[in-house]
């Protein structure tokens, strides 16, 4: 059956309701529904120089709209206040489709289905800096910090033996080839009492829509801008930004028809949205309540890791959110311009 417009606004209204975030203004852009289609994997790329003193890291991911699945590119904001961190949103598998969890600002980094990132986000915790007082330290371990600019920095190498290093690019949780991890009560609390993205990340996705050369039926997974130093606007565009055409979306529509690609309210494979307090969590459905701020996110077992040797020195007063992950960031190294940096590595 042909997707239409509304059936688009009716998922996206529908997955928007699912996420208990504290904030009136909820995020719309880059939130989307898809049956039998998981993301494409993470891309590598290297991350630009943080800009000024306290932005933080808001790594890259998949959006879905009209036109199928877009890559909106990593960059620096300035938090909502201080003392918050991002919780990255993620794709659960759920009764056949991928339901959009949202990303949120809090005072601990919760749970983002254990997909790894990178530069401080390897699937649990985040590891690329901490609060000190009203001033951000960057842990330059996986931070890419201009020291003549930013002069609140650290550098400690953590190893966390809950993360799968086998999955550095797998892009969603649950369900066929996802990521078996759970969130602890911690974590589901932190997502309960989150913030909302704030103006310049919504700005962010709204350019990544809106950008042909984003979307993975033209770049085949492998985007041309893969992180920015700054988030787009209206005034800021990639350099080879291009619309998004009405052929665009009716190739994705075509792609999506019949089976388990269908995208339906009447295809057998749709979950039932009886109930919009209900949310598509981390590889199975969860049961309606009364009161949206109830939901869990669910997903499978963590696979246990072998255990690494911890390196490094201490981190400043503050300490860090989460358990501590190892390796290097994904190609840490200045990414020049807004492209894709030719060394970037796999997010670790």
């Amino acid at each position: 059956m042909r997707i239409t417009r509304s059936l688009y606004a009716i998922i996206a209204t529908i997955l928007i309701a699912a996420v208990p975030l504290a904030a009136p203004a909820q995020f719309t852009i880059g939130v989307g529904f898809t049956v039998g289609s998981a993301p494409p994997p993470m891309p590598y790329y290297a991350q630009p120089a943080a800009p000024y003193p306290n932005y933080q890291w808001t790594p890259g991911y998949w959006g879905y709209g009209s036109a199928g699945y877009y890559w909106v590119p990593g960059t620096w904001v300035a938090p909502p206040s201080v003392g918050v961190y991002w919780t990255p949103g993620y794709w659960g598998a759920s009764g056949g489709g991928y339901g959009w969890n949202a990303g949120y600002w809090g005072a601990s980094v919760g749970f983002y289905g254990g997909i790894n990132y990178g530069y401080g986000y390897p699937g649990t915790g985040f590891y690329g800096g901490s609060w000190n007082g009203g001033n951000f330290a960057y842990n330059t371990a996986y931070a890419n910090v201009n020291k003549t600019v930013i002069h609140n920095t650290y550098n400690k190498t953590v190893v966390n033996k809950n993360v799968c290093n086998n999955c550095k690019n797998v892009s969603y949780n649950g369900g066929s080839g996802g990521i078996n991890a759970k969130p602890t009560q911690a974590q589901i609390d932190a997502r309960k009492n989150g913030r909302a993205p704030t103006t310049s990340q919504k700005n962010q996705a709204t350019i990544a829509s809106e950008d042909r050369n984003q979307l993975a039926s033209v770049n085949k997974g492998k985007p041309t801008v893969t992180a920015s130093q700054k988030a787009f606007d209206n005034s800021n565009k990639p350099s080879n930004f291009a619309p998004v055409t009405a052929a665009d979306k009716q190739n994705a529509q075509n792609a999506n028809k019949g089976g388990n690609a269908g995208a339906s309210s009447n295809n057998a494979n749709q979950p039932k949205h009886q109930n919009k307090q209900q949310q598509m969590q981390g590889g199975q459905q969860q049961p309606k309540h009364q009161n949206k701020q109830q939901q869990q996110m669910q997903g499978g077992q963590q696979q246990p890791q072998p255990k690494h040797k911890n390196a490094g020195g201490k981190p400043p007063q503050g300490g860090m959110q989460g358990n501590p992950n190892g390796g290097n960031p994904s190609g840490g190294g200045k990414n020049k311009g807004n492209k894709q940096g030719g060394n970037g590595q796999p997010p670790l």
